[in-house]
């Protein structure tokens, strides 16, 4: 029994400029069981933000096929939380007012989901903090704020684009930490973009490398470390031999393409 909550089958996506066709990914599959940490790596501008938006329904692929739960992604849906590369916090808003955003736009009635986003706040390290505005938060602070906001109405997938890349490393191994235990204890499934290879391999049970652009599937690796990931693990052999793989194949590909006279490491667009 096929127990995929993703499936996206040879997507493409290409944009239209003024000089001409852009293509950002090419023939790009994936899979996705439930419940499944996902994580996609790839060398910069390859498409990887361009990807996980066509998943959000946001921007729809040119071709290929792309399904949610065994329908077409066409559309936002309300089964698809999103965490973005900046929290995005409304400035005039507080901190508990941000988090209830989503659920008035969806009409809802907040005094159902106050238990939820308490635990939730609670479990981020954010209590005491409900009625401060963005300017009196760091930036991690923000973030957690963020995935309190994506997790509120309690949606069945997280969508998380390089949500930490803007953080300091001390600050990043933390959210990275979070977000894992807040994956251990709803077991929700994630698709992960990231541009650091130790943090893909931390995190999840499937690495995706993608090829430069116009991304192609170059590699998959299945993340043979324990969970939950014992402390330390980022000292292990066995995880640098992951990472050292996993790079070399990006490498690999660079190199490839260099050498063919087609490479292009510069972004395209606001979304690479």
């Amino acid at each position: 029994m096929d127990n995929n909550i993703i499936n996206v089958e040879n997507v493409s996506k290409t944009y239209v400029t003024e000089k001409g066709q852009v293509p950002a990914v090419k023939d790009f599959s994936l899979k996705v069981k439930e419940g499944e940490f996902v994580a996609i790596v790839g060398p910069s501008g390859c498409g990887k933000t361009t990807f996980l938006w066509g998943l959000t329904g946001l921007h729809n692929f040119t071709s290929g096929k792309a399904e949610i739960l065994g329908k077409k992604i066409d559309k936002p849906r309300r089964e698809i939380g999103i965490i973005f590369q900046q929290a995005n916090l409304l400035p005039w808003r507080t901190l508990i007012n941000n988090i209830n955003f989503p659920l008035e736009i969806m009409k809802e009635n907040l005094k159902d989901y106050e238990k939820r986003i308490k635990e939730l706040i609670e479990n981020v390290g954010l209590e005491g903090f409900e009625n401060r505005f963005p300017r009196e938060l760091s930036g991690g602070m923000q973030q957690r704020a963020s995935i309190v906001r994506a997790l509120s109405y309690d949606p069945k997938i997280l969508l998380m684009d390089e949500p930490f890349g803007a953080l300091d490393a001390y600050t990043r191994d933390e959210m990275d930490y979070l977000i894992l235990k807040i994956w251990e204890k709803t077991k929700k499934t994630i698709v992960f973009i990231t541009h650091m290879i130790e943090e893909a391999v931390y995190l999840a049970d499937t690495v995706y490398v993608m090829s430069p652009r116009p991304a192609v599937n170059s590699a998959t690796f299945k993340i043979d470390l324990p969970r939950p990931r014992p402390e330390g693990i980022t000292m292990d052999r066995a995880f640098f031999d992951i990472v050292k793989e996993i790079k070399k194949t990006i490498v690999t590909d660079v190199q490839a393409q260099k050498e063919d006279g087609k490479y292009q490491s510069q972004a395209y667009s606001t979304t690479t």
